[in-house]
């Protein structure tokens, strides 16, 4: 007989494609300019918004990782394209994070407290 595990949580699919997106900068900005710090930053921020997303998807008050990671990132790219001024890639990174920090501060304030 099987053993009932409880309701799935769906995935988090924001979460996962903003990580794919994340580690995708990455590696463009690695095979356009050569730019391996680029690169290593690009896997390393992107696999930790996926780990953060998985934990998403199993329980969805585990929030930290994925908030810190995004909320790191809002910051640094933030600086970035406000001292550049421009939008790609530092732009685009600061505004998808300010995104995913505010959908998971959202969730998190509007779910039921235990």
């Amino acid at each position: 007989m099987q053993k009932d595990s409880g309701p799935l949580m769906p995935l988090h699919y924001f979460g996962f494609g903003y990580a794919a997106l994340v580690a995708t900068g990455g590696i463009i900005g690695y095979a356009k300019a050569g730019s391996v710090p680029s690169l290593a930053a690009g896997l390393f921020f992107g696999g930790l918004a996926g780990l953060g997303a998985y934990q998403l998807s199993q329980d969805p008050r585990n929030v930290w990782v994925f908030l810190a990671t995004s909320g790191t990132l809002a910051g640094i790219m933030g600086m970035r394209f406000y001292n550049s001024g421009k939008f790609m890639p530092a732009g685009l990174i600061a505004g998808a994070s300010l995104l995913m920090v505010a959908k998971v501060g959202i969730s998190l304030l509007s779910s039921p407290h235990p």
